[in-house]
């Protein structure tokens, strides 16, 4: 029987403290000795610094889905497509930057990458904040702004490949759920926290002087939106760069990285995860101007800011919840349930869309679409359980009957892999922030959502053939 090293002394006397801001080799979650006199401590100390670092990333992400509301409004003379793509341009950006981001952090090391990526998003942010200030700054400048602004989405490929390491199989869905959820809480956030201090002069004189609004003639500090959040990264920047800790175990070169180009489950669950998380993040981006475009002309009660932030407020929530259910009946099932539910509801929505002389039923379309973000948030949570299981079961299937350092070797290249799976499918999910909006402006809503709900169902029959029914490949 194995016994766990006591915390600090590593794998050798003096090798590791495991305190705060260091480096640690000696890393064993599985061993159930370690885990409960290190380990856990560790991992929980970790994650929750992770949690507000991601938090603020998907802040500085979709920042643009509520500024753009307000651009015209303030004197800002740019057209409902330049508005779409200022919206539209950090889901490009976002999804790029995290499929680099899930490589890089494991090279450099995720404490040290982490400080780094959360940083460098003060400058986006300030940038932004003078910007609003003058209704005369050049378009192309905006969509620059934009472009850097994705990068906050970015930080969620290494964010989330990190703490699965820290975690033992039996909570990796629970964990990566939490640091998912509550990090994709920054969407709703943001729709929520900006149009409230935009009102008010609340960060005083240093944050500028306020625009005019033309529909009511009150004072607008729209740079509130931006400047709120610089603090806050400059604090948890310093918490990750001296709080976390890197695993040697998670160090990898993408030479080695890149193995999960030939492996078919890596473009199987980026699939489904495109299905998931391309659908919460695109209709988060979506949700604020399709209630303006569709609903708001016919009662301006139904404003955007108003309500489009609970819908992702619920998928954040629900994420945490899909990787604690796939902990106890499995992600699969949970994936399939997703699918399912994401399909009915915007079965939902499209009933209750204007059509002809109809004006439709904002209230149905909206409870349709918060029962999307439900589902999707459960998917998002299973699918990244899912991932780790299959590629620690296939390896260890390979490694049956070659001894135990063949076992240790298989979940260490496991581990790695799943954790470069994550990242990328995560990246490629991303650019549902780019393509829902542009299809809702481009074609008809009830055509796009009929895609969707098409999409969902070869979702379907590939989460059940590979991964859900008897016999299945890799149940998971």
């Amino acid at each position: 029987m194995s016994t766990a090293t006591p915390a600090g002394t590593g794998s050798g006397p003096g090798t590791d403290t495991y305190r705060p801001g260091t480096t640690i080799s000696d890393w064993r979650p599985e061993d159930e000795s370690f885990w409960r006199s290190t380990g856990r401590k560790v991992a929980q100390r970790n994650l929750w610094i992770s949690v507000p670092a991601l938090m603020l990333g998907f802040v500085v992400w979709q920042v643009w889905s509520v500024t753009v509301v307000k651009l015209g409004d303030v004197g800002f003379d740019y057209s409902k497509s330049q508005l779409f793509w200022l919206t539209a341009i950090p889901g490009i950006t976002g999804g790029t930057f995290r499929i680099l981001y899930t490589f890089i952090g494991p090279i450099y090391g995720e404490r040290k990458f982490t400080a780094f990526s959360t940083i460098i998003l003060i400058a986006p942010m300030l940038w932004l904040g003078f910007a609003l200030q003058d209704t005369s700054t050049p378009y192309w400048e905006m969509a620059l702004i934009a472009a850097v602004c994705g990068l906050g989405g970015a930080n969620f490929a290494s964010s989330m490949a990190n703490i699965g390491f820290f975690f033992p199989k039996r909570e990796k869905g629970n964990a990566n759920g939490m640091n998912g959820g509550l990090g994709n809480l920054g969407v709703s956030i943001v729709q929520l926290v900006a149009p409230l201090v935009i009102t008010a002069a609340v960060l005083f004189a240093p944050a500028g002087g306020p625009l005019k609004s033309k529909k009511t003639g009150e004072d607008v500090w729209l740079q509130n939106g931006a400047f709120l959040w610089v603090p806050l990264l400059i604090v948890m920047a310093l918490l990750a760069w001296f709080m976390m800790n890197d695993l040697k175990v998670a160090a990898a070169p993408f030479s080695q990285q890149k193995i999960i180009f030939k492996r078919k489950h890596n473009w199987l669950m980026t699939w489904l995860y495109v299905g998931t998380f391309g659908s919460f993040i695109g209709f988060a981006a979506a949700l604020p101007n399709l209630i303006n475009t569709t609903f708001t002309p016919i009662n301006p009660d139904y404003s955007a800011t108003t309500y489009a932030w609970i819908g992702p407020f619920i998928g954040a929530l629900a994420r945490w919840g899909g990787g604690w259910l796939s902990d106890k009946m499995g992600g699969a099932r949970v994936t399939m349930l997703s699918f399912v539910g994401m399909g009915i509801a915007l079965v939902v929505v499209i009933s209750a869309l204007p059509s002809g002389g109809d004006q439709g039923n904002f209230w149905v379309f909206y409870a349709g679409f918060l029962v999307a973000f439900l589902f999707c948030g459960l998917g998002n949570g299973s699918t990244f359980r899912q991932i780790p299981v299959i590629f620690r079961d296939q390896h260890l299937k390979g490694a049956e009957g070659k001894g135990e350092e063949a076992r240790v070797a298989a979940l260490k290249q496991s581990e790695m892999e799943a954790g470069a799976v994550t990242g990328f499918s995560s990246g490629i999910a991303a650019y549902g922030f780019f393509f829902i909006p542009a299809m809702f402006a481009n074609f008809p809503v009830v055509s796009s959502l009929w895609v969707f709900v098409g999409f969902y169902v070869t979702c379907l029959v590939v989460c059940w053939w590979f991964y859900a029914r008897k016999g299945a490949e890799a149940p998971s």
